[in-house]
């Protein structure tokens, strides 16, 4: 009988050194996804100010609560970061503050009223949306792969596409998973 508790017990612990299973840090991911969005188009609720570096990085806790930070401080994820902040201020900035362009519900933006968008204006601004919408896929792509975990993309897409519309400011316009259009209050 005793062999069977010390082969069982011996399983057991076997098993917990094989078997850690990371979870999504969610919190973690909103965090980041903060300071990202912030470093881009400013701080919630007021004009981007610029400036300021945004190095940081975020914990993962498995179920045997071992931890491991990992730094998404990345030359891809800084370099993606740096050319958002510049179209946004010089493009598409604008366009939110007119109602012109809005974020979709899966973190991308959108062309909401082209008429808005002065003719001279309208060719820049779809090379503007389209440009940002590879980039936005592209963070959410690196974020993932730079956590060593690629299946997190379509997680820390919807963590961005949530702190895109709360960062955003009064007035700008947001779509949602009917395609309905909003604005925010």
């Amino acid at each position: 009988m005793r062999w069977i508790w010390m082969s069982l017990t011996a399983a057991c612990v076997l098993a917990a050194c094989v078997t850690i299973n990371v979870y999504f840090p969610a919190a973690a991911a909103e965090e980041a996804a903060d300071q990202f969005i912030d470093e881009v188009i400013g701080p919630k609720g007021a004009a981007a100010n610029g400036g300021g570096g945004w190095a940081f990085s975020f914990s993962l806790i498995s179920s045997a609560h071992a931890q491991a930070d990992i730094d998404i401080n990345t030359p891809a994820i800084r370099e993606i970061q740096a050319r958002m902040s510049e179209r946004f201020k010089s493009t598409l900035e604008a366009q939110f503050d007119a109602g012109a362009v809005g974020f979709t519900h899966d973190g991308l933006v959108e062309v909401r009223d082209a008429a808005a968008i002065a003719l001279a204006q309208r060719a820049r601004v779809n090379a503007a949306v389209a440009e940002d919408n590879r980039d936005r896929n592209a963070v959410y792509r690196e974020i993932a792969v730079a956590n060593g975990h690629p299946e997190w993309e379509a997680e820390i897409r919807q963590t961005f596409a949530r702190r895109w519309l709360e960062r955003a400011r009064s007035g700008w316009y947001h779509k949602d998973a009917q395609g309905n259009w909003q604005r925010k209050s």
